[in-house]
């Protein structure tokens, strides 16, 4: 199988150191914010120590841009190894944690995933099911059996779009109404998640990935109902 080749090994790799690096930093903050285990909402940090973590998410983001763009060899396959190893990446930090801390106690546990432009939050299951997702669409890049058109990258990032609003949606809410988003997030604590809004994302994801391989099981079908109609004939 193509997917299964060394470009995508030697990217499993990095992804997976990367995501032990996320899980030791997560380790150290929690040790100095949440002594007594993590919970929602957040702690208050320092503007330097804020800011600092702004900035290593973006770093993160950065360098695995940057090894997708590096391997891949267009621009589609470029952005297919990027979700790939921010996919692995993710599942990996969640593994590692439960490893080092024994958390998440289970996938429906409450996370913090990001904190630009504001903070992201929501039950485990979700980033990782959104993760796997995107291996699936890397793997019919590779396996040639998804023709990216403009309408298939459409839908899949408006399902992404959609898929970030259900994270943020509070947040969201706040800053519209004029809240201080900083204090808003040191005492909200979400108490249900919106599901409603992952589900229409995901779908939109996974039709993108999957409407030229139904569009072709249709042609398929039609060609194989004209050929049995002219052996009939």
């Amino acid at each position: 199988m193509k997917f299964f080749n060394k470009n995508i090994l030697n990217l499993t790799i990095f992804s997976i150191a990367m995501g032990f690096m996320e899980t030791a930093v997560v380790v150290y903050l929690r040790e100095l914010y949440y002594p007594y285990g993590f919970s929602i909402p957040l702690v208050g940090m320092s503007q330097h120590v804020l800011v600092t973590e702004l900035f290593r998410e973006i770093a993160t983001i950065v360098m695995l841009a940057t090894v997708g763009i590096m391997v891949g060899k267009k621009p589609v396959q470029r952005f297919g190894y990027f979700i790939y190893c921010f996919a692995v990446w993710d599942i990996f930090y969640y593994v590692f944690l439960k490893l080092l801390l024994g958390w998440p106690e289970t996938l429906l546990t409450w996370d913090i995933l990001f904190l630009i432009p504001v903070p992201w939050v929501g039950p485990v299951l979700a980033p990782v099911l959104i993760s796997l997702t995107m291996i699936l669409w890397t793997a019919t890049i590779e396996e040639r059996l998804n023709p990216i058109t403009k309408k298939t990258g459409l839908l899949f990032s408006l399902g992404g779009v959609i898929v970030i609003c259900s994270f943020i949606w509070d947040y969201l809410l706040a800053v519209i109404s004029g809240s201080d988003i900083i204090k808003f997030s040191t005492s909200f604590k979400p108490e249900t998640y919106n599901w409603w809004i992952f589900i229409l994302g995901e779908t939109f994801m996974v039709y993108g990935i999957l409407n030229p391989k139904l569009k072709n099981y249709q042609n398929g079908s039609e060609n194989i109902s004209q050929n049995e109609t002219a052996i009939s004939n």
